[in-house]
């Protein structure tokens, strides 16, 4: 098996020596693997140029963006993807059920069978598990400052960011376009999902399934800083519900118009600014994940 192992060296949990433990760990299930440390502005262009040199599958070694990035380039290919959970998160590697240790992971990837799950697409870039705009895409913007003027770790940026944009982000309007009707909504955040979180008792934010070819759009239906806040404490203490704090519809595009020029998002956790309207849409089963064999 001839791998192409894309490691990113700023993930979460990347360290100095991390290289050499791959390399080891894919020459004890006897695997050929070509381990390339490198950073986000490379890993899309690494990996589109895996299929001309002939890999059985790509390796993305890293977190979420790193994961999104690559399968950006894999989708619509016949190559698979392999994941080595390195981030902080690791959320579409818990929804597809992969090992977090890379031991595991790696065996994963020389054993594991192929399984074919959906991406989804805004304004034609892809994410593998969300897209956002509004009080939470602000709220990785005042942590990743944070971050990086302090060097505090994730977590307490994420507290003191929650607190910040809390003070100054009550709510926002937007219209929404949905299988052939519109709506004017004013909501803290607008959240899209690449198939459906579940967010009710403790479960918040994990996906059962990835391959039911559907998009979940989630609007918040508490407005203003009180709403908001009754809302972080439901999260907070695990009680969110579907049916009281959020409206939420399955479909398969959906259109977000608003007043501003340019839009702040967070997809797949990484920022980015764009021009209204987004287009949101589900690309079905066009993604190729290597899984466990179950």
């Amino acid at each position: 098996m001839k791998l192409l192992v894309l490691l990113n060296t700023r993930a979460g949990t990347a360290s100095q020596d991390l290289a050499d433990q791959v390399r080891k760990e894919f020459v004890a299930m006897q695997a050929q693997a070509e381990v390339c440390e490198t950073t986000g502005e490379e890993l899309e262009r690494l990996a589109r140029g895996a299929a001309a040199r002939d890999f059985d599958a790509v390796v993305a070694a890293g977190g979420d963006g790193t994961v999104s990035t690559i399968a950006a380039a894999l989708a619509g290919t016949a190559t698979p993807l392999g994941i080595l959970p390195l981030g902080t998160w690791n959320h579409f590697a818990r929804d597809l059920g992969l090992p977090l240790d890379l031991t595991a992971a790696v065996r994963t990837i020389a054993l594991g069978r192929p399984l074919e799950v959906d991406v989804a697409r805004v304004n034609g870039r892809v994410f593998v598990n969300n897209a956002s705009i509004g009080l939470y895409a602000h709220v990785v913007r005042r942590r990743e400052v944070r971050r990086e003027r302090l060097r505090s770790n994730k977590w307490l940026a994420t507290f003191f960011a929650v607190l910040r944009v809390f003070r100054r982000f009550p709510s926002m309007r937007v219209r929404l376009e949905v299988q052939g009707g519109t709506a004017l909504r004013t909501s803290p955040f607008v959240f899209v999902g690449n198939n459906q979180y579940e967010m009710h008792l403790l479960a918040i934010g994990r996906r059962p399934r990835l391959d039911a070819g559907q998009l979940t759009l989630y609007v918040a239906n508490r407005s203003g800083r009180l709403g908001i806040l009754r809302l972080a404490l439901r999260g907070l203490l695990g009680r969110l519900e579907q049916a009281r704090d959020f409206d939420y519809l399955h479909v398969q595009e959906v259109r977000v118009e608003s007043g501003k020029s340019r839009l702040l998002m967070a997809i797949d956790g990484e920022l980015v600014r764009m021009a209204p309207p987004l287009h949101f849409e589900i690309w079905p089963q066009a993604l190729t994940v290597l899984t466990p064999n179950t």
